[in-house]
């Protein structure tokens, strides 16, 4: 059926539509709640004129007094409005909108009256407007409420019509909303005789028949009539995701396409996960449905840009935490190889912050899980429902279990094909018999475990040994892009400096519930049993700042693999290393200029390669080498072996694998810096077959431009260099992206503390990248401006959020910096407390003659005077010693200490202090006061 769609608001233009069509463009919004605004006659020529979909939350600026959980980020209440007329031939058709998803509880208004209200901010729904619009040549009012009352979600939720809506109209005899499941039975014995059976069952409103044709990847009809067959069929699966498309026409003209895939998986509680008959670990990330820069708001290009660097890392499976994902990236997920365990919700009935889902759960999440399944029904990828994250309700015989009982059957109701699950922190230890825990896991097909140790997960199978078990979430260890801290620790603290804050990307900042990436990684390979794991989280994503939380401005997470910008961390490629077997090698630290000459570098090789040679300047600095083992199940791994105290669980406090061995997943060695190249030579059998190269920078030139180009977006990846083209890994520089021929959408740079707005045009660097997001087609320029201006007081790392740099300018004796930290215990770690060897403290100011300096230390406890004392001014270019240095010591704690040498002229002045018991619980350092003169 053919329709003439006129929109009017203010232009008038004709489209041409046939069942379907976008009702994303040329809407007024407003963020405010006007008095009548859902009145046709409401004067909105004074709101703001936008395309779906919009997020108007990403569009504000950070604010302290908002919810750290949600980064920061206001709520409110919005309206939306859009003007449209309709043709004279849509008189007697079916007409409604399909909203993909608005943030949260919603109201749609038809011409003035209440058509549909919604208030899960997660599913979609469809507004009936049949018999509300008119079809004369009137023009028709849409107006939309959006009520976000705030917190409400643990992690950045957005706000607004965040995804697509579409205008649909049919005959009245039709194929329902969600009307045809197409499935393919019996297909383990089909498919090795030569063919698929292809079953549909379809939904018709009014009476009428349906004919179904099945169409190949190229379009040529493969099957039709009554009984559909598919001859030598294409399977679908992770590494070739072929697809077919389903054409069922009614007898009234009315045309639905389905696609689908020709697959079959099984979970067997004894052996793990199995597609089309072949053993595979799911080696999955867990993924909250932000986009960085993009906010919620949903962008095709912007997943495909996130889900092609899951699939880099080795990705093969997705779970859409914690709740159902927009249709685009279901689709994407099919067309790019990816299975999917769709979870419906965070919470029920009881809360988890005071404005969130629980307070419309009891009335409507029935409707919400059905909505959920009926969605993603005929996509290939899924391979699981989840009907919860950590429930409270979880632990409740009287709440908890009637619910799943409800849950798991209102998945049922709709699809049978694929088990039932739930993601939970509540099987950390074997429940007992007759506890909700028991009784809801012996409901579900499997569990899905949140950071369950090694034994607890043995210990669970050997109790249920009928129920399969993955990893729902696993690891959770955080890092910051280039950030990189005592990797001689297991354990270690974040940095509380202000515009320094991260945590180590050596993969030793493990939060209280939480292992390292290498630990789960481990845990899983080991476990035929075990059907594999969802790492938490491929990608920082906005909200839930851990470990910083409350700490403004950080206003993103620290778990991904990848930062908020797509850039990849050094934990990617610990991933990659371990689920690819494309030969790769990664140096870590990412950064082979700021060493002092001669100070011992820790440096890991990941690599998928039995051996890896070091190079620097060209001199070997030895090969290191895996050892070949095996599982107990035979599969084989690379590993080193050797102590890893990784695991205090264990005797002699390392993970060790069921068949006896221990060992890391990197090469290591300690090596003196010396300016140059550093050069890691992955080797197989003796032959090279991967390289990677660090450099030593010089000082910032340039900006080089990388572009991925889109179908609606470009991404542009600026990376600050030298004049040889080698990346400046400190480089901080504000970056200016001009761009003629379209416009800048948003700008990232993955700093977890970024206080802009993303919809800046400009962005500092962070660790020598930044990224813009534009117009598909924008020609972009760009132009690297000053780096970040130097605080009054700074520090090289600074241990708690209450003992930063600033305390040593402020003038109150009672206020301090220290580098003092603790990390508390983990499930496989014990708690540390462990001081540096060093750290310094410095005082910036406008240029002026220093000749002395006095700090106010406190001794005593944990604290101690330095045991050496380095006084270092920057003379334009670096830093350099004083000379003529002395000190005289204080006779003790809070009496100021005096450190006099030879006048220098400089802006900045630091004092570098060495601990007097270097790797202890003592030695840690304290000032209240620091003074230059």
């Amino acid at each position: 059926m053919l329709l003439l769609l006129g929109l009017t608001a203010p232009v008038t233009a004709a489209v041409a539509a046939l069942r379907s069509t976008s009702f994303t463009n040329d809407w007024r919004f407003v963020l405010a709640d006007p008095a009548n605004a859902q009145q046709p006659d409401h004067d909105d020529s004074s709101w703001r004129r936008l395309d779906l979909p919009h997020d108007w939350s990403i569009e504000r600026d950070p604010n302290p007094a908002a919810a750290p959980g949600e980064g920061y980020y206001e709520a409110g209440t919005a309206w939306y409005r859009k003007t449209f007329t309709l043709p004279a031939n849509a008189k007697g058709k079916r007409i409604s909108l399909e909203f993909d998803g608005v943030y949260m509880d919603s109201h749609v208004y038809v011409n003035g009256k209440l058509a549909r209200s919604h208030p899960y901010g997660y599913t979609g729904f469809n507004v009936d407007m049949t018999g509300l619009a008119h079809t004369d040549g009137e023009p028709n009012v849409v107006a939309v409420k959006v009520v976000h009352q705030a917190p409400s979600s643990r992690w950045y939720a957005g706000s607004g019509i965040y995804r697509n809506v579409h205008l649909v109209v049919t005959e009245p005899v039709h194929v329902a909303r969600h009307g045809v499941f197409v499935t393919t039975p019996n297909l383990a014995a089909t498919y090795p005789k030569g063919y698929a059976d292809v079953e549909v069952k379809t939904e018709l409103v009014g009476k009428g028949t349906v004919t179904h044709q099945v169409l190949d990847a190229d379009g040529k009809v493969v099957a039709s009539g009554r009984t559909l067959r598919v001859q030598k069929p294409t399977l679908w699966n992770t590494a070739k995701p072929y697809l077919y498309t389903l054409v069922t026409r009614a007898s009234s003209g009315d045309t639905v396409r389905t696609p689908f895939g020709i697959r079959w998986f099984e979970f067997d509680p004894a052996d793990g996960f199995s597609l089309n008959g072949k053993d595979m670990k799911l080696e999955g990330v867990n993924l909250h449905h932000s986009l960085g820069a993009l906010g919620a708001a949903v962008h095709e290009d912007g997943i495909r840009q996130q889900l092609l660097t899951m699939k880099r890392m080795g990705v093969n499976a997705v779970r859409t935490s914690h709740n159902p994902p927009a249709p685009e990236f279901v689709r994407l997920c099919d067309e790019l190889g990816l299975l999917l365990m769709i979870e419906a919700f965070d919470t029920w009935r009881t809360p988890k912050r005071q404005f969130d889902y629980g307070r419309f759960f009891d009335r409507h999440s029935s409707a919400d899980i059905k909505e959920m399944v009926h969605a993603a029904k005929n996509s290939p990828s899924v391979i699981m429902w989840s009907i919860g994250n950590e429930i409270p309700d979880g632990t409740s015989v009287e709440i908890g279990v009637p619910i799943a009982r409800r849950l798991i059957d209102d998945v049922k109701s709709v699809d049978r094909t694929r088990p039932v699950v739930i993601g939970s922190h509540s099987y950390t230890s074997v429940p007992k018999d007759g506890s909700a825990q028991d009784q809801i896991l012996r409901m579900l097909d499997g569990v899905g475990l949140n950071y369950n140790t090694a034994k607890s997960i043995d210990a669970l199978h050997a109790k249920y040994p009928n129920t399969f078990f993955i990893e729902s979430e696993s690891s959770s260890s955080t890092s910051a892009r280039g950030v990189y801290l005592d990797p001689q620790q297991k354990n270690t603290g974040q940095d509380y400096t202000p515009g320094q804050r991260g945590s180590s990307s050596y993969d030793n900042n493990i939060v209280g519930w939480a292992s390292s990436g290498e630990h789960a990684l481990k845990k899983d390979r080991d476990r035929k049993f075990l059907a594999g794991q969802f790492v938490w989280a491929g990608q920082d994503y906005i909200g839930e700042p851990t470990p910083y939380h409350g700490v403004f401005p950080v206003r993103s997470s620290l778990f991904g693999a990848v930062d908020t910008a797509g850039f990849e961390k050094d934990q990617f490629y610990l991933y990659q290393s371990q689920w690819t077997t494309a030969p790769m090698v990664h140096l870590l630290p990412m950064n082979w200029t700021d060493h002092e000459p001669g100070a011992p570098v820790h440096v890991w090789a990941y690599s998928n390669a039995p051996d890896v040679e070091l190079f620097l300047n060209g001199r070997s600095l030895g090969t290191k080498s895996f050892q070949a083992k095996k599982t107990t199940y035979g599969k084989s791994y690379l590993e080193t072996s050797e102590p890893t105290g990784d695991d205090r669980t264990y005797p002699g406090g390392s993970y060790t694998s069921p068949n006896g061995g221990a060992g890391h997943l990197r090469l290591a060695w300690t090596v003196p810096f010396e300016p140059g190249t550093l050069t890691a030579v992955a080797r197989k059998n003796g032959t090279p077959i991967a390289t990677d190269t660090l450099r030593t920078a010089g000082t910032p030139a340039k900006v080089t431009l990388n572009t991925v180009r889109g179908k609606e977006l470009d991404y542009v990846s600026a990376t600050v260099v030298d004049a040889n083209g080698v990346v400046v890994p400190s480089a901080d520089h504000r970056i200016t992206f001009e761009v003629a021929g379209g416009r800048v959408v948003g700008t990232d740079n993955g700093r977890q503390e970024d206080r802009e707005n993303f919809t800046a045009s400009t962005r500092r660097a962070y660790h020598g990248k930044a990224l813009a997001i534009v117009t598909a087609g924008a020609r972009v320029t760009a132009r690297l401006g000053a780096p970040s201006p130097r605080p009054p007081a700074d520090a090289s790392y600074s241990g708690a959020a209450g003992t930063l740099p600033e305390h040593l300018v402020d003038g109150k004796p009672e206020t301090a910096w220290s580098n003092f930290y603790t990390k508390g215990q983990t499930p496989q770690l014990t708690a540390t407390s462990l001081s540096h060897a060093s750290d310094w403290v410095a005082l910036n100011s406008a240029m002026r003659t220093v000749r002395s300096m006095t700090a106010t230390f406190t001794t005593g406890g944990a604290y101690a005077l330095p045991s050496a004392v380095d006084v270092r001014y920057w003379d334009g270019s670096r830093y350099v010693p004083v000379t003529g240095l002395r000190v005289v010591w204080a006779g003790g704690s809070g009496a100021p200490s005096t450190i006099t040498f030879d006048p220098v002229t400089t802006n900045s002045v630091r004092l570098l202090l060495s601990s007097a018991t270097p790797g202890t619980a003592g030695g840690f350092l304290r000032i209240s006061e620091l003074t230059a003169a």
